[in-house]
């Protein structure tokens, strides 16, 4: 008697129907201490509460967030792993790691949902006597040059620092490190003067005063940060927001999406959620799974061309 093979829908149905049943692991592309990060460990804790399985939260840092979101690229599709896709791993950094990259940003995630969006700041190291752009800029035209932290090569924050070289008419010296977190520490402790980063990841050093906000690349002042002002106040003409959201390896069931993407959106739109998200700095998203994907794709497409006129590239 032949035996009887389960058909993969119905492999499929019986496992969104079992899910969650083990604990899920969020990677985050960044070293611990930035934005991705920062928010990673939140959505964690709410998915954690929400679900009732662990979120543990594992951070696999490298070539502009393309190492762990690879890595999330090949994993299976079953709900068990998630990545913080953001405007690095899924926007940039296929233009910037072109030929490199081994992964499609669009087609090889299941993209969930948008959790955040947040300008860029640019902080100073205390003592480093800049207090604004026009201070930045003179030393960015001295015979030492201006150095800029950011947290890796293929972030928008990378970007913003060749454009601002572009404006000025001196190419600045941009320093990459693997994550926010080594970044901040570094323009704290005097290695590096500026930093190029993510509203969220900088707020607390900014209030705690352990940095000078220079200036914020919204369209208007922040806020929650009403005293920075904006590039284009100080005669930059520069505006750039960052985004965060969650995304799994391509294929993943639509009940485990259509829960993940519901738990989620219900933790963003909590009163508590949403006032940290303003005291960092951030706005909670709103997107459906499909609008969310969208967005990632245009986000790809426009960040292309910018990419190619800026001449920046993963080395």
């Amino acid at each position: 008697m032949a035996c009887s093979v389960p058909a993969i829908g119905g492999t499929r149905a019986a496992l969104a129907q079992n899910w969650p049943s083990q604990p899920i692991r969020l990677v985050v592309p960044f070293a611990p201490g930035g934005t991705t990060d920062l928010v990673a460990r939140l959505v964690a804790a709410g998915l954690q509460e929400r679900l009732g399985v662990s979120v543990v939260v594992e951070n696999r840092a490298g070539a502009g967030a393309t190492v762990g979101s690879e890595m999330v690229a090949r994993a299976a599709p079953d709900g068990t792993t998630l990545v913080m896709s953001n405007i690095a791993s899924h926007g940039i950094s296929p233009s910037v790691y072109r030929g490199r990259i081994r992964y499609d940003a669009v087609t090889d995630f299941t993209h969930i949902a948008l959790v955040i969006t947040n300008p860029t700041v640019w902080v100073a190291n205390r003592n480093s006597g800049i207090r604004t752009l026009a201070d930045a800029v003179a030393r960015a035209r001295s015979a030492s040059g201006l150095d800029v932290a950011t947290s890796g090569a293929g972030s928008s924050n990378h970007l913003m620092v060749v454009r601002m070289g572009q404006l000025v008419g001196k190419e600045l010296n941009h320093i990459p490190f693997r994550g926010a977190g080594p970044a901040m520490q570094a323009v704290i402790a005097g290695q590096v003067a500026m930093m190029s980063d993510s509203l969220p990841s900088a707020s607390s050093h900014i209030r705690q005063g352990s940095v000078v906000p220079v200036a914020m690349a919204s369209a208007e002042r922040h806020p929650s940060f009403p005293d920075v002002p904006t590039f284009r106040e100080q005669g930059f003409d520069l505006a750039s927001d960052s985004w965060f959201g969650l995304s799994g390896p391509a294929g993943m069931p639509a009940p485990i999406v259509e829960r993940l993407h519901r738990e989620t959106m219900a933790f963003v739109s909590a009163p508590d959620i949403r006032a940290r998200f303003a005291e960092l700095g951030g706005t909670p998203g709103a997107m459906t799974p499909a609008a969310y994907t969208e967005f990632i794709r245009s986000e790809v497409a426009q960040w292309a061309p910018l990419v190619q006129a800026s001449g920046a590239t993963a080395d």
